[in-house]
């Protein structure tokens, strides 16, 4: 039922084992195998408040908007399947969306498990485009256009997934209405939507759709703030939503008790830390952009964001990513965002580490 995530299999022990990793999103932070507390967070007191209490706070909702789940992924999981769910029993769905068997209509280029979990729970996948010729633009005219009888969920991300561009809280409102119009839930992955040198007026200093309309929004604590091994995540939408997202949770039980204990902690402390990322987008971004223009690729650093999505004049996206491969440095070929001619190029280490791996990468490209 579920198909492979061939980007997962692809993934699955590269970092470790690359010299230079350029394929990491996440603004990670030092943590040792063997100490259960990142230094980031050792000495820190966890807060009266709960974690949904103190995600309620942040988003400007009440806690029955909240779902604390084991990481983002696990979070669009739940929100597909409520999503298929709310649909299937004509909660707020169009005529036509009740019993059709739902259809997720997805971003395209766009993330790999966004497109197989709906599939994997039985959704027929229909996409709608963001083209490398528009900046990668969310439209959502696109979406008008690609909606169809028995679309249950329309699924965005922002920052985009792989070419960085973030949208602003119109166009996500937009969208929003056009998904509601539609009688389909809009899902918006914010994982990256903080990633920014001046903070605006949203969740973690970035943009959010959290509040709009037949919306569902999800995070983590993986990205922006590098504690990926904490594997916790939420989503925000409203109350009747989350409970349905809470009943297909019940069914995958999976977030661990210490890890909601740092993640309070986490975001007890999330103003200071959000110093720290911000200083790293900071450099690594203008370590990216310098890099990008001196090799000549194709495509746009967003500002304030620290991958992006690029082109190279002479080979596509596999052919760069298997010299790369070979030269101990790790990219993501655009296969696994449904665009073969590019590459996925991201600083998400130290600058010092970023430096090193551009280094080395800037070696292979000299070379085709």
């Amino acid at each position: 039922m579920f198909p492979d995530i061939e980007y997962l299999d692809w993934i699955e022990g590269r970092p470790a084992a690359a010299t230079h990793d350029l394929g990491a999103s996440d603004l990670r932070r030092e943590w040792p195998e063997d100490d259960p507390v990142p230094p980031a967070l050792d000495g820190v007191e966890s807060p009266a408040a709960d974690l949904e209490t103190q995600l309620a706070d942040v988003y400007g909702v009440a806690t029955e908007n909240v779902l604390v789940t084991a990481g983002a992924t696990h979070a669009n999981f739940l929100a597909v399947a409520a999503a298929l769910d709310r649909a299937a029993n004509g909660d707020g769905a169009s005529e036509e969306a009740v019993g059709a068997g739902g259809r997720v209509l997805v971003e395209k280029p766009g993330y790999e498990p966004l497109v197989a979990t709906p599939a994997g729970l039985g959704a027929t996948v229909d996409r709608f485009r963001r083209p490398a010729e528009d900046g990668f633009a969310l439209d959502p005219g696109r979406i008008a256009a690609a909606v169809m009888d028995g679309t249950a969920c329309v699924t965005v991300t922002n920052r985009h997934n792989p070419s960085g561009r973030r949208e602003d809280r119109e166009t996500l409102a937009e969208a929003s209405r056009v998904a509601a119009d539609a009688g389909a839930t809009l899902l918006v992955d914010e994982v990256y939507a903080p990633y920014a040198t001046d903070p605006v007026d949203g969740a973690f200093g970035g943009p959010t759709a959290a509040d709009l309309p037949n919306t569902v929004v999800t995070n983590s604590l993986t990205k922006f703030f590098g504690f990926g091994p904490l594997r916790v995540g939420w989503l925000v939408a409203d109350a009747a939503f989350v409970e349905r997202a809470r009943t297909v949770a019940s069914h995958v039980p999976a977030v661990a008790s210490p890890s909601v204990a740092l993640a309070r902690r986490a975001l007890h402390v999330s103003d200071e830390l959000a110093v720290d990322s911000r200083a790293r987008v900071a450099t690594n971004h203008d370590l990216l952009a310098s890099f990008v223009a001196e090799h000549d690729l194709v495509g746009e650093v967003s500002s304030g964001c620290t991958f992006g999505f690029f082109a190279h004049e002479s080979a596509d996206g596999d052919a760069v990513a298997q010299a790369a491969w070979e030269a101990g440095v790790l990219v993501v070929p655009g296969r696994f965002f449904a665009d073969s001619d590019r590459f996925r190029l991201s600083l998400g280490h130290d600058p010092a580490s970023a430096r090193e791996g551009l280094a080395a990468f800037g070696d292979v490209l000299d070379d085709r």
